[in-house]
């Protein structure tokens, strides 16, 4: 059974959302994500200061199974990005709700059409 904390937001192409201030949301995938892919080896980010448009493709993650597109679950402007996956980016598998994050982008309003970890819980189940 997938993790799904509540404290978080969903998309149905398995996105999670977390607001880090009233104008900025941090992105990942989530655990379910992570375990259909299997090991992850490398992950394509957005860059920073790049617009991404809200259910279109901002990205990439490969793994030994395939690779998969990461859409973006908003709209807005890219102001962070995890650096780090691109030394390990095997944090997607180990720990995707955490140092697995994949980017931060500013948004004028905090969306409201995500899922509740509830309703996500229907899709993945």
């Amino acid at each position: 059974m997938s993790l799904i904390p509540d404290s978080l937001k969903y998309t149905k192409e398995h996105e999670w959302v977390s607001a880090s201030s009233p104008t900025v949301i941090r992105m990942g995938i989530t655990d379910f994500a992570q375990a259909a892919l299997g090991d992850i080896v490398y992950v394509q980010l957005p860059k920073i200061g790049e617009s991404v448009t809200a259910d279109k493709v901002c990205g990439e993650v490969e793994s030994t199974k395939s690779v998969s597109e990461i859409f973006s679950p908003v709209s807005g402007r890219v102001v962070a990005v995890n650096d780090g996956l691109n030394q390990s980016p095997e944090l997607l598998n180990s720990d995707p709700y955490g140092a697995g994050w994949l980017a931060d982008i500013e948004v004028s309003q905090i969306p409201t059409a995500l899922l509740t970890a509830e309703q996500y819980r229907h899709i993945t189940a």
